[in-house]
């Protein structure tokens, strides 16, 4: 077990990091909208075309969250429901113009955002951060993942 100052370390630096992202706010990108509906036109953006379910799984939202989500999101135009060719019962969530556009606003606000943090390091400590926050996120994810295996 990692010693108790640096447990409480990564976890101020995680708190500090969600302030400074904007993820306390009402809305988040500038975008108008709640964090759960900027993850989901990001990883529908990135991803393509899923279900609900997909979506729900990979943003880890309950279903009636999910479906709200998505209501709201139809509703602004940002996405659309298709008959999924592969299972009529299923519907597949994609952008609409509009909800592309927001996804170029989105990726342009963020990397601004990253760009702008990473300006005051040097090659070598931003290599680090990347490193760093992908393998923290894999061990998060992964931890999540076996305890839910042992549950």
């Amino acid at each position: 077990m990692a010693e108790l100052s640096l447990i409480d370390d990564i976890r101020a630096a995680s708190r500090q990091m969600v302030r400074e992202l904007g993820f306390m706010d009402a809305t988040v990108a500038a975008s108008g909208y709640p964090p759960s509906a900027v993850h989901t036109i990001l990883e529908i953006g990135i991803r393509g075309p899923m279900t609900s379910g997909e979506l729900g799984d990979f943003l880890r939202l309950e279903k009636s969250s999910v479906s709200r989500l998505v209501r709201k999101l139809i509703d602004c135009g940002e996405l659309r429901e298709t008959p999924d060719e592969l299972d009529a019962r299923s519907k597949l969530l994609s952008l609409t113009a509009k909800g592309r556009r927001t996804l170029e606003a989105l990726h342009a606000f963020g990397r601004q955002q990253v760009s702008g943090a990473l300006a005051a390091l040097t090659e070598a400590e931003q290599r680090t951060v990347r490193e760093g926050m992908m393998l923290y996120a894999r061990a998060l994810r992964q931890s999540r993942v076996e305890g839910e295996m042992a549950a």
